[in-house]
């Protein structure tokens, strides 16, 4: 039984601190609640930033543009094809575009590819089908703007990607592929064959493809 005197002791201090988070809970998040209540919150306020992503994720330089790392191969399952065409059945990576490296360049492949976005600014992914229909997808984190967390390109179509501007300054998402890739099934456009075949895609084209065929 709790006397008179501590339950009086304690009847107003408990009653702020139920004030307090009634109010709050409906006004800002749990973090905010929790601090009101005395308990200690830490939080790094500091933006990521592309440098730190590609530390901390180990990135390097893609031939394509933008940064990557190969995170997974599916070497505990059999491979796809014969002798010197062989495959892993699935095999996934990191991607990044920064600001300072804004723009994936044409490219076709051979396998399917399943993207993913984490984070960072929407990214503008330009593609052009076998038949010559052009599409373009936003991916990003906010489907109530049309945009998309998922995207897959199908083998045999010219893609290219771009970040469409944004605070964050990096746009980074997952690729599976399947099946895995390898360098020898992918082709980098080069502007000049890319407007023999598309000419009515200029614009894109120009904007999206090199010269010349960089080194791999």
């Amino acid at each position: 039984m709790i006397s008179a005197f501590r339950t009086q002791d304690c009847k107003e201090p408990l009653a702020g601190i139920l004030r307090i988070i009634t109010l709050t809970w409906r006004t800002a998040p749990l973090l905010i609640v929790l601090s009101l209540a005395g308990f200690p919150v830490m939080a790094d306020q500091t933006p990521l930033s592309a440098e730190e992503l590609i530390k901390s994720l180990g990135l390097e330089g893609h031939v394509e543009g933008g940064f990557y790392r190969r995170t997974y191969e599916a070497t505990d399952q059999p491979r796809l094809g014969s002798n010197a065409d062989e495959r892993f059945s699935m095999t996934s990576i990191f991607y990044l575009l920064t600001a300072e490296g804004p723009i994936g360049h044409f490219h076709q492949n051979r396998s399917d590819i399943v993207h993913y976005f984490h984070l960072g600014d929407p990214i503008e992914y330009v593609l052009i089908h076998p038949d010559g229909e052009l599409e373009t997808v936003v991916m990003g984190a906010d489907p109530r703007k049309g945009q998309q967390l998922q995207l897959t390109v199908h083998g045999g179509v010219w893609k290219a990607s771009r970040l469409t501007g944004g605070e964050q300054g990096f746009g980074l998402i997952s690729e599976a592929v399947s099946p895995g890739f390898d360098y020898r099934d992918m082709t980098l456009g080069v502007t000049s064959t890319l407007l023999t075949k598309y000419p009515q895609h200029r614009a894109y084209i120009e904007a999206l493809s090199r010269e010349s065929s960089p080194d791999r």
